[in-house]
């Protein structure tokens, strides 16, 4: 497996493979939803901000995983992991957790204090990630299910309140995406 830090001429297949992913996997109209977020992401966050990891085997994508920063009047470095995933034909194989496990360790190494996402507690509980109040860590806008609100701290010390309100990134300011 290789794993890659930049997109630079990846951009379409990030974009293809995390759209016909969630379109296999949710649906079409989910698809469709994750696949403009996506575009937007790629096209619309700074390269500075947007961090994306992908896993590649024998030439071909099959995972990826974007993060992009939550703003918060606390001064730590809060980076959002969504989204996230595996080619249909490749789920099952651990691909995932070591493709968040190679990011976590890359954004730890930049900085990075806090990885929240907002997903199944079950699959990111295996790469550290653990239910967190809203009080302790606000989302960006209201949250239709509170239970995957999931973060870690990256550091030595245990994840501690964050002072809020915290700020997204346009594309994800969107109430249908939380």
């Amino acid at each position: 497996m290789d794993y890659r830090n930049d997109i630079t001429g990846h951009a379409p297949a990030i974009e293809t493979l995390i759209a016909t992913t969630f379109t296999a996997a949710e649906g079409e109209q989910e698809g469709a939803l994750i696949g403009t977020l996506v575009a937007r992401l790629l096209a619309e966050v700074p390269r500075d901000a947007l961090r994306a990891f992908t896993a590649w085997d024998e030439g071909r994508i099959v995972g990826a995983v974007l993060f992009t920063p939550l703003t918060y009047p606390d001064p730590r470095r809060v980076m959002l992991l969504s989204p996230m995933t595996v080619a249909p034909d490749r789920q099952g194989e651990g691909i995932g957790q070591r493709l968040i496990a190679h990011a976590l360790d890359r954004l730890r190494a930049e900085g990075t204090e806090i990885a929240v996402t907002y997903g199944d507690p079950a699959f990111y509980g295996k790469t550290g990630f653990a239910p967190v109040a809203e009080a302790t860590l606000p989302a960006p806008l209201p949250l239709s299910q509170p239970h995957g609100w999931i973060a870690q701290s990256l550091t030595d010390a245990p994840l501690t309140p964050v002072k809020g309100p915290a700020t997204c990134v346009s594309p994800f300011n969107r109430p249908e995406l939380w």
